[in-house]
């Protein structure tokens, strides 16, 4: 069992597959043994095959609607391994809404005053759009009832996407922000993110960090359906580097640590006025992505949507001015690692770098940490745990 911020170690069943399927063997042993003074328990095996049974003989009642986002983009790994999982599984109606490009510090920020373009795209058992927009807008679209049919799904997932969001991050985070407005629409939610690292990371480690989350979203669904999913926040879980050697599960809170931002002047000489700048390490445009676009006229679009996320857009002769009086000085912006600094263990950098999956509940209210943190802690135990 955990704590308010305890963990669950390895000495626990090994996986979380086989703790929920102890969790199931519990269950069943109660219901075979009822006690009068406990609320019925119901086995996600349970739910599901209700819900089976009952779309099976009434059309009109569907699987359990699951809305997935990111702010790395439409082509991301993390997205892509997530999306499949969640389609294999059978149990649930899959409603894809992210962003074009990547929009991974594009913080909780919405497009007004301008046309967002949402696109069809094709994911195998997915109903899924790309939009030119933000994560939020995704959400805040997708919620609307304008682009589906539907207005509230039974969860939403963000992510999972590469590097973490941790301490300050979290309010750059446009992974985080996709979350956030989903409670904010009055739709439980997580934010799910991999501590990747330079040299060290691969492609692959998305697939291993959707299998070690997947009981988490199975769990987070059935208990949303229930009505017993924490109230008044969301999750973020942060994933460690190597998912395969996490140490374990522990619930976190928010730390004060932040990435150094470095700004760096740029040679006028290197970019001469009408040359765009796009950072390398994707917190502005990717152009790779165009050369995988299917069309030219995919790559057209694409590229018309991503020069809006220019750090610097030099335009010259607007207007039929001259502009040659004015000073212009270019600059790139980049983060930097900077020294953990903070003791506590409990809280989401320190634990993700100890290797444990950090699972952090963040509500819109500061004043109810104390009350999401007990909501969550006993809801993480009893999904990791069960009873002992």
């Amino acid at each position: 069992m955990t704590t308010s911020s305890g963990s669950v170690n390895n000495a626990m069943p090994s996986g979380l597959q086989e703790v929920l399927l102890n969790r199931k063997r519990t269950e069943q042993q109660q219901e075979e043994e009822p006690n009068t003074n406990a609320p019925p328990s119901i086995s996600s095996s349970q739910l599901f095959s209700a819900a089976g049974d009952a779309v099976a003989g009434d059309s009109s009642i569907s699987k359990p609607i699951v809305l997935v986002t990111n702010s790395d983009g439409i082509e991301s790994p993390g997205l892509t391994f997530l999306v499949q999982a969640l389609v294999r599984l059978g149990l649930y109606n899959v409603h894809v809404c992210v962003p074009q490009s990547d929009k991974s510090v594009s913080g909780h920020s919405l497009t007004l005053g301008e046309t967002v373009e949402a696109s069809s795209a094709l994911i195998d058992g997915a109903t899924a759009f790309e939009v030119s927009g933000t994560p939020v807008d995704c959400i805040s679209l997708a919620l609307s009832g304008a682009l589906f049919s539907w207005s509230k799904p039974v969860l939403v997932i963000s992510g999972i996407n590469r590097g973490s969001s941790c301490g300050h991050l979290m309010f750059y985070s446009g992974v985080v922000a996709g979350a956030r407005e989903a409670l904010l629409c009055g739709v439980p939610s997580l934010s799910i993110s991999l501590n990747w690292k330079k040299d060290e990371s691969q492609e692959t480690d998305f697939k291993d960090a959707v299998e070690l989350c997947l009981p988490l979203i199975n769990a987070a669904i059935r208990d949303a359906l229930q009505g017993t999913f924490p109230k008044s926040c969301f999750l973020s879980i942060e994933i460690p580097t190597s998912p395969l050697s996490r140490k374990g599960f522990k619930l976190t809170k928010q730390s004060m640590w932040r990435s150094t931002p470095n700004w760096q002047a740029v040679s006028t000489s290197r970019y001469p006025p009408g040359h765009f700048l796009a950072s390398k390490q994707g917190f502005g445009l990717q152009f790779a992505q165009i050369g995988r676009d299917a069309s030219a006229a995919g790559a057209a679009r694409r590229l018309t949507t991503q020069k809006k996320n220019l750090e610097i857009v030099e335009s010259i002769g607007a207007a039929g001015k001259s502009d040659s009086n004015r000073v212009k000085k270019y600059f790139r912006l980049q983060f930097l690692d900077k020294q953990q600094e903070d003791i506590d263990d409990d809280l989401d950098y320190r634990a993700l770098e100890s290797g444990y999956v950090a699972v952090t509940p963040l509500s819109l209210s500061p004043h109810t940490e104390t009350d999401i943190q007990t909501a969550a802690s006993y809801w993480l135990s009893s999904v990791l745990a069960g009873e002992q």
